[in-house]
């Protein structure tokens, strides 16, 4: 089982992203200053106008309004450029973050072991590398950003404001605390709605994605109306949970629009009141005004990123969570690479159980398989052939005891190097959307075209594939949806062939087949066969005839081993699989 690793500090990881991107981010804080400057100055520079240029000669005057009008529109080119820079780079950087986090989240999910998927659904795993990542990048761009341009603002305004009417500048500050007070109570509860709303969403994409994969068994069995009425239930819970944000997001928003007026209605009033009474002159209250635009502003602001705060801190939390989780099949740091093997497989008192406290599968399991040998696994559903063979390339690792390749314990190889000497053809034959062509090269990427269609020969494909539409080209489809079974297994076959590992794994790689394609499909196994260790998991007496070696195996362990004639001859567990029609 998969361990969660202790966590380093959230807020020192997350600030670790911005590292190769640092020159970036200090230019975005730099135009992000220069931008909010601009504001400050604005307001001040029409002060100015109404207080000092009024007074003077109309000649004059007009003058310095020209220049000041000059210096408003350099301004605001300055403004323009700063929003231009911040808007695009800003973006990008983020962007840049989140296509690094997604390589990381993705390259973590190749490197956790069988145990963590039987466990996980597609959909879930999806959402954190896609609506979390994003939403996590857009906080990254817009924290740092919104919270400098905010903090310039709220404190140029406040300290201009002071100099102008300090008891006016007391009451807006005053309604300030008491809206942050109130943004921060609805902080907590927003904090958890969103949380269950990214595990509901989560919940749905899993369960589209197993509806539309299992889309020709819905249909098959006219099951559209069950599968309706399941994703319609994920669905209310959905909205479930959107309510209960929603409701926070109400209060949250409207109470923070009622302070934002609030600020300016009270500094409206108290200002007519100043004015009055001769303390306040008409150019310092319409500036008061102005800047009290840019005092609630910047509120505004943070009002409305706290909804991106919430949905990204939420996602960067799940997405720690999976960064957590540490796989619990890995190299061990004293493992050895290998370039080639012979194939001698020994299994020395062998158990397994795929969770703890739970009953094990195989128990005590010793068995030796020489270089080239040909070894067929039979027994009834349940008895572990599957899982015995899934413990060599240590898709799962041995709860007690050892398997050894050549000598030499498979926990001490380096898992590249393992899996590569092993060739396995199941049964459910997963191919990749795209070409033929390219499905075959998976079994060694950088192959060449001839080598490729070498393979398909030797694996009898070649044939069927040219007559395709576009031979090697011809797309498959999604999970090769345009291909029958045996042609499926073929192309799987090829893809083993192209591979050329020293030891094979076929799990009942023919059990789905109709008589002709496992014929066929027979003769391309067993030509693969040759000269390799293969291990064979079959339930049809066709594919294991003439193994010479066939091994029983029932909840107990190997029962009986021996030739077809062998066992038949002792009239144990192998006759009656044989009665029962194995």
């Amino acid at each position: 089982m998969e361990q969660k690793k202790k966590s380093p500090n959230k807020l020192k990881l997350l600030a670790g992203y911005y590292k190769p991107y640092k020159r970036l981010f200090f230019a975005d804080l730099f135009f992000a200053v220069l931008g909010s400057a601009v504001t400050l100055v604005i307001p001040l520079l029409v002060r100015y106008i109404m207080n000092s240029v009024g007074a003077m000669p109309t000649s004059e005057a007009k003058g310095i309004i020209l220049q000041i009008g000059i210096g408003m529109l350099v301004l605001i080119l300055v403004q323009l450029g700063s929003r231009y820079f911040i808007t695009y780079y800003g973006h990008m950087m983020g962007a840049y973050i989140e296509h690094d986090m997604r390589n990381e989240i993705f390259s973590h999910y190749q490197k956790l072991s069988f145990t963590f998927y039987d466990n996980q659904k597609v959909g879930h795993l999806l959402s954190r590398i896609t609506s979390d990542l994003f939403d996590i990048s857009e906080l990254l761009h817009h924290g740092p950003e919104d919270i400098l341009i905010s903090f310039i603002k709220l404190l140029g305004a406040f300290i201009i404001l002071l100099n102008v009417n300090w008891k006016l500048a007391l009451i807006s500050i005053g309604i300030v605390i008491v809206m942050l007070v109130y943004a921060l109570i609805f902080n907590k509860k927003m904090k958890y709605a969103f949380k269950e709303n990214r595990a509901r969403i989560a919940d749905i994409n899993s369960q589209i994605e197993d509806s539309l994969a299992g889309i020709r068994v819905v249909k098959s069995f006219g099951n559209e109306k069950r599968e309706m009425e399941k994703f319609a239930k994920g669905n209310e819970r959905f909205v479930d949970a959107k309510r209960l944000t929603y409701r926070y997001m109400a209060g949250y928003h409207s109470g923070m629009d009622a302070f934002t007026t609030l600020i300016t209605v009270a500094s409206l009033v108290a200002g007519a009141f100043f004015l009055t009474d001769g303390t306040l002159s008409a150019a310092d209250l319409v500036t008061f005004l102005l800047y009290i635009n840019n005092f609630t502003e910047p509120v505004t602001k943070l009002v409305n990123f706290t909804e991106q705060f919430q949905n990204g801190y939420s996602g960067y939390d799940r997405f720690l969570e999976m960064m957590a989780i540490a796989p619990d099949i890995a190299d061990a740091p004293d493992a050895v690479s290998l370039d080639h093997v012979d194939g001698d497989i020994r299994f020395e008192e062998v158990s397994f159980r795929y969770e703890e406290n739970q009953e094990e599968v195989l128990s005590h399991v010793n068995l030796e398989v020489k270089p080239g040998e040909y070894v067929a696994l039979v027994g009834s559903s349940g008895a572990g052939k599957t899982t015995l063979c899934s413990l060599i390339p240590r898709f799962y690792d041995v709860s007690d005891g050892r398997i050894l390749l050549d000598g030499r314990d498979i926990r001490q190889i380096k898992l590249k190097d393992l899996r590569r000497q092993i060739g396995i053809v199941q049964q459910d034959v997963y191919l990749f959307a795209g070409t033929i062509m390219e499905n075959i090269r998976y079994g060694k990427p950088g192959a060449s075209d001839e080598e490729v269609i070498r393979a398909a020969k030797a694996a009898n494909a070649h044939d069927f594939i040219m007559e395709m539409p576009a031979d090697y080209d011809t797309d498959i489809g999604q999970r090769g949806v345009k291909l029958s079974g045996g042609q499926k297994q073929r192309l799987s076959i090829a893809r083993a062939f192209l591979k050329n590992p020293p030891i094979l794994i076929f799990d009942e790689a023919t059990s789905a087949l109709d008589n002709e394609s496992e014929k066929v499909v027979q003769d391309s196994l067993e030509k693969l066969a040759k000269d390799r260790t293969t291990f064979v998991i079959a339930h049809r007496l066709s594919t294991i005839r003439n193994a010479r070696r066939i091994l029983v195996l029932t909840e107990e362990g190997i029962a009986e081993e021996g030739t077809h004639k062998e066992l038949l001859a002792k009239d144990g567990v192998y006759a009656r699989l044989c009665e029962a029609g194995l």
